[in-house]
């Protein structure tokens, strides 16, 4: 993997408005993607959540999204760090663990980057988002956009529609702003123990989840003005 540092990325300071995660950047305060995607979660997906949260207890619930939580950001430290090439040690038991499956989509994930514009870039689309990306670059011989993620357990592909949306919405976000072509996304993904998944998202497909972020954006700001007038 060879860096080229070709984009001027921003700096960003994010912050909670109403319990909701916002970034600043120059004088916006724009809400980040994954709040969009949380806020406008079709009436469905809630009940499942909520069918799960009865099932296993609130208690158990906030359990295990707190240890998926602290696992997949020591993942992504140890995968930060590799990229920068300084390197991340964690003994604990959790580090190991994480550790381990950063090795994983080391070895079997980063593989395909041939080259590396930026690593953990913040990104924004002026006046409607912003969001944070692990890394941009060329992948598989196309510019895109790439997340890695930590499962609990393997997913199908029809379940991860909001990581498809995230990668839609980061990849307009660069191509507006920076007059880009990014044409792919790509999510690197593994499960504490060890189960690797790579999924890629192109062409037609790509621009479909694109207009469905977008469509999510308009609802996210015509819900907002309503709770304001």
């Amino acid at each position: 993997m060879k860096w080229n540092k070709k984009y001027d990325y921003p700096k960003s300071i994010r912050s909670l408005i109403n319990d909701e995660r916002h970034y600043d950047i120059g004088k916006e305060k724009l809400p980040s993607v994954t709040t969009i995607l949380s806020a406008t979660k079709s009436e469905e997906a809630k009940k499942s959540i909520a069918r799960w949260k009865a099932k296993v207890g609130e208690n158990e619930a906030t359990r295990v999204r707190d240890t998926a939580a602290s696992r997949g950001s020591n993942m992504h430290l140890h995968l930060e760090r590799y990229i920068l090439g300084t390197g991340h040690k964690d003994l604990t038991d959790e580090g190991q663990v994480a550790g381990d499956m950063a090795q994983v989509i080391i070895d079997k994930g980063l593989c395909d980057v041939s080259e590396i514009w930026g690593s953990e870039v913040t990104l924004y689309y002026p006046g409607l988002y912003a969001g944070a990306t692990d890394l941009v670059g060329i992948y598989d011989y196309e510019d895109s956009i790439i997340d890695f993620k930590q499962s609990n357990r393997p997913k199908r592909r029809e379940w991860i529609d909001d990581y498809f949306m995230q990668l839609g919405a980061y990849a307009m976000a660069h191509n507006y702003v920076y007059g880009s072509e990014i044409t792919q996304g790509v999510i690197l993904m593994c499960t504490p123990d060890n189960y690797f998944q790579k999924f890629q998202i192109k062409g037609k497909e790509f621009i479909k989840y694109q207009h469905r972020f977008l469509e999510k954006v308009d609802r996210f700001y015509n819900d907002r003005n309503k709770a304001a007038s």
